[in-house]
C-alpha cells in the first residue's frame, strides 16, 4: 500500500523482539517504575518522552515488561490525562505553527499545500479517535478555537 501523500511505498517498521521476563539488567522495582512514570507526568512530560526518560536514564526497554502496564494505564490509574491525544495535539501543534508562517509568508504555497496534508491527517484522526471513543462525538477542530487546548 502506498503512502498517504507521496507516491512511494515505504517499508515496515522493525518490531520488539516478544519478552515475558523481566530483564537481568534492570535494577529498578514495578513500583519504582511507577513512581517515576507519575513523576515525570507531573513534570509535563509527553508519554513518549517518559518512555524514553525511562529507556535511557533506568535501561527500561518496555514499562509493560516490569510493571504489567503501559505507561498510559499508569497514568490513568493515578488520574493523569490529557484532553487530546499526543499524536493528535502533535499535528495540531505543526498546524498551527504553518498558520503563523502563512500570516507573514502568505505567498508561500508549498506550506499551503503542507497546511492542507496536515490538516486532513488530523481530521483522519479525529475521525478515528471518534470511533475508538477516545474523544467525543461534538468535538470539532477549529484553528481558531484549538490554540486554548494546546500550550506551546
Amino acid at each position: 500500500m502506498a503512502r498517504l501523500h507521496s507516491r512511494k511505498k515505504g517499508k515496515s517498521g522493525s518490531t520488539r523482539p516478544a519478552r515475558l521476563e523481566k530483564p537481568i539488567w534492570i535494577e529498578r522495582s514495578a513500583e519504582e517504575v511507577e513512581a517515576e512514570v507519575v513523576k515525570n507526568a507531573k513534570k509535563g512530560f509527553t508519554k513518549s518522552i517518559i518512555g524514553i526518560k525511562l529507556r535511557d536514564a533506568f535501561g527500561v526497554p518496555l514499562t509493560k515488561i516490569i510493571t504489567g502496564k503501559k505507561i498510559s494505564q499508569i497514568l490513568e490509574e493515578n488520574g493523569i490525562t490529557d484532553p487530546l491525544p499526543e499524536d493528535l495535539k502533535d499535528l495540531i501543534k505543526r498546524s498551527l505553527r504553518i498558520r503563523n508562517h502563512l500570516e507573514k509568508n502568505f505567498k508561500d504555497l508549498e506550506s499551503k499545500k503542507g497546511l492542507q496534508r496536515t490538516e486532513s491527517k488530523i481530521y483522519r484522526l479525529i475521525k478515528y479517535y471518534k470511533k475508538k471513543k477516545v474523544l467525543a462525538q461534538d468535538f470539532k477542530y477549529d484553528p481558531n478555537k484549538i490554540r486554548t487546548l494546546v500550550a506551546k
